[in-house]
């Protein structure tokens, strides 16, 4: 966990570099929610019951990307979050950055993130042989601890997300994919970017504790 959290933080206090770009990626599903449900007719003698539940109407996901030192950001609406749309998304992302050496992606290790060498991976179930592994080739990944989201800046994201479009209820995916695409689209276009404040050198003051349970001497 330690060493995870320290590579996340030592990632974000690299200068920028165009060759190679440091993005943050997460998932967020989402509830299709429509308008209340009709409550009962007033039977004679008694009062009408209003109902507070509202139609559902299944589920979303939303896949988003953001260049914290830029402000460049990438979204996608999808019915469901398998490897299948993990690696489009992955396909669409390499492509805006044709010239890097390499992509730092930030992630968690969900199973759909399985981007390893090994013979059950993301990149080569979906895709040719020879397409996955230069696929493969354009990123290096960097993995938050588990339980630790928090370290992942798409959450600054997806935060506002949820503050600027979410709040609201939407029905159908055709409508939350325009929504959300709109709010990314204007986000992306403003490029607007993320100050990241906590450091390495923060993370060995603060949870102390961690540090000083691998190893005493860190107390």
């Amino acid at each position: 966990m330690l060493s995870r959290l320290e590579q996340v933080l030592d990632t974000y206090q690299r200068p920028y570099d165009a060759r190679r770009p440091v993005v943050c990626f997460d998932e967020r599903p989402c509830f299709l929610l429509g308008e209340r449900v009709e409550g009962l007719a007033p039977q004679p003698g008694k009062a009408a019951k209003e109902h507070y539940a509202h139609s559902k109407h299944g589920s979303a996901v939303v896949l988003a990307a953001v260049e914290p030192l830029t402000g460049q950001r990438l979204c996608q609406v999808h019915a469901r979050r398998t490897k299948a749309e993990y690696t489009h998304f992955m396909q669409v992302l390499a492509a805006r950055y044709p010239d890097a050496e390499t992509i730092c992606v930030v992630q968690d290790n969900l199973n759909t993130h399985d981007v390893s060498a090994h013979d059950v991976s993301a990149f080569y179930e979906q895709l040719p042989a020879e397409q996955a592994h230069a696929l493969a080739r354009r990123f290096t990944w960097v993995y938050t601890p588990k339980s630790a989201s928090w370290l992942n800046m798409i959450e600054i994201d997806f935060s506002a997300l949820s503050r600027q479009c979410l709040n609201r209820r939407i029905a159908s995916r055709p409508e939350l994919e325009r929504q959300v695409l709109a709010w990314a689209q204007l986000r992306h276009a403003q490029r607007v970017p993320i100050s990241w404040q906590f450091t390495t050198q923060q993370a060995r003051q603060t949870p102390k504790r961690h540090y000083a349970k691998v190893n005493p001497q860190n107390a």
